[in-house]
């Protein structure tokens, strides 16, 4: 354990060195992008972000710990990469709990189904673990990094709380909280603790801010760094400052937890796991992830049936050959085509996804059979969670946000 330790305490150190570097690829909590357009190179990231590739002996033991089949996500490699996650489950082993930490930045009305990855995987794991969760919503961040006003982000704060509660999270055991209502207390205190840690040619080598940032931007990330320590909710922890973190994240978020991983053990607290996926791409490629700021790259949760149709079948870049004829004798290009890439994601019937991985690929199936499946899921899914989102009141977005024990913790 201690050489495990050593080693990952040297990688998060190697890390921020790794990210001054020139790169063909761009991946921060702010721009996901590939030169000249091309995939993101995961294998690379995990080298140069110094995380640890997920591999099957951890799913397996998810899976035995748990007693429950591995989420999709695992299966499919969505999440693949993670920090210190053998640590969370030799304490879970051992009887002890920990919390999940995760958050959205409140920029769009409605969220699109690259957002609703994170929370589907951590409804998984709080259902799996029955262990408690905190969600925050960084609405002062978008503030800044949007230029959108303060009022505004409160207000879409709120609205995305419903689409969140919407994906079947468990009150008893969730407290989800916008920085503007609950920084303050010990959590600001934990962030004040955190900042004086960190030297201002640290944040800049982590996150690659310049002398035209303002001082917002700069002074942002000991916020999304408190909630990885249980002495930011007394209302919750109380006395258990030793409680662990599991993160699940986007792997474009890692650097702000890299940096809280630093600070961690010089304030007395454990460092936060993490469990990363990769990102959900838009329905034009995978050069980047699915982007809010361009709705023709995006399926909403507010889109109809007819509209996911229409976006699938005019705008998802399909591997499919040029001719019928071509196609039954080349078959499909797996690696890039986009309608085969969401149904990894939400088709959640293995042998089914894997004929129509093996027929599509030979040929046997055309295009236009894979993506009429696809808009049959994606509308079925979606139609689900509109259907839920309706049914959440404001009552009960003030019933997960209100500041209180949760009863049902870790019962």
């Amino acid at each position: 354990m201690a050489n495990n330790a050593a080693a990952n305490e040297l990688s998060d150190k190697l890390a921020s060195q790794k990210l001054k570097e020139e790169d063909d690829q761009v991946v921060n909590p702010w721009t996901v992008t590939a030169k000249d357009g091309g995939k993101i190179d995961y294998d690379k990231l995990i080298d140069k972000f110094g995380c640890q590739r997920l591999d099957q002996t951890l799913i397996d033991r998810i899976h035995r710990l748990t007693g429950r089949t591995p989420h999709v996500f695992l299966r499919r490699g969505v999440f693949f990469a993670h920090r210190d996650l053998n640590d969370i489950l030799d304490a879970y082993e051992k009887g002890e709990k920990f919390y999940l930490y995760t958050g959205r930045g409140p920029s769009s009305e409605a969220l699109h189904l690259g957002h609703l990855v994170p929370f589907m995987f951590t409804k998984y794991l709080q259902d799996a673990f029955k262990v408690p969760l905190v969600i925050q919503l960084t609405d002062d961040e978008k503030c800044m990094w949007k230029n959108i006003s303060v009022e505004e982000s409160q207000r879409l704060a709120r609205e995305n709380a419903k689409d969140i509660i919407a994906c079947g999270f468990d009150v008893t055991r969730t407290f989800i909280f916008s920085d503007f209502d609950y920084v303050g207390g010990e959590f600001y205190k934990n962030m004040v603790r955190i900042a004086k840690c960190v030297t201002y040619n640290k944040v800049v080598g982590i996150f690659g801010f310049s002398g035209e940032d303002h001082i917002g931007k700069i002074s942002f990330p000991p916020v999304q760094a408190a909630p990885s320590f249980p002495n930011s909710f007394p209302h919750l922890f109380k006395d258990k400052k030793n409680l662990r973190c599991l993160i699940p994240c986007a792997i474009d978020q890692d650097p702000y937890f890299r940096m809280t991983r630093d600070v961690a053990p010089r304030l007395g607290h454990h460092k936060p796991a993490l469990i990363e996926s990769s990102f959900f791409p838009s329905l034009q490629g995978e050069s980047g992830k699915m982007s809010a700021s361009d709705p023709n790259s995006a399926i909403y949760v507010t889109d109809t049936g007819n509209i996911i149709k229409k976006k699938i079948n005019k705008y998802a870049f399909s591997g499919g050959q040029d001719s019928i004829e071509k196609h039954r004798e080349l078959g499909a290009n797996l690696e890039v085509d986009i309608p085969f890439k969401y149904l990894c994601f939400f088709l959640d019937d293995d042998d089914e996804l894997e004929e129509i991985r093996q027929k599509y690929g030979k040929g046997e199936m055309l295009t236009g059979e894979v993506k009429m499946k696809l808009t049959q899921v994606l509308t079925e899914m979606v139609e689900r969670h509109r259907f839920a989102r309706a049914a959440v009141t404001d009552e009960m977005v003030d019933a997960f946000m209100a500041v209180r024990p949760l009863p049902n913790m870790f019962d």
